[in-house]
């Protein structure tokens, strides 16, 4: 089992900034890909940004030029950045991992960390 250990949401006005932090643990495992999915009051939950193990990026249309996502392949930690924070920013924020565990495939969801922007 791959645990996901996320940190770094909070309360900020527009116009700030915040750096979400999720770190990956198990044994016997390799993650392919790591991302930020975010989920609003009465919305989907929808991606936000996502990184491969290539580092091969990819950023939902709303987040493009504000967020940045990063990650450290020996400590299994990626990093979100988010500048600019808006309003419709505020949604509780998931990390996801896919990878291998063992021979098999496996996805693995954070508790989940609240990020609220004030206007």
């Amino acid at each position: 089992q791959v645990q996901l250990v996320e940190s770094g949401g909070g309360l900020v006005q527009a116009g700030g900034s915040l750096r979400l932090s999720c770190a990956a643990s198990g044994s016997g495992f390799r993650v392919n890909a790591m991302g930020w999915y975010r989920q609003a009051p009465g919305k989907q939950r929808e991606l936000v940004a996502l990184i491969t193990s290539a580092g091969t990026t990819n950023y939902a249309d709303s987040v493009k030029g504000r967020f940045a996502i990063s990650r450290d392949n020996a400590k299994n930690t990626v990093y979100l950045q988010m500048n600019n924070l808006k309003p419709e920013d505020t949604a509780v924020y998931y990390c996801n991992s896919l990878g291998l565990l063992g021979w098999s495939s496996y996805e693995s969801w954070g508790q989940g960390t609240q990020v609220t922007v004030s206007s």
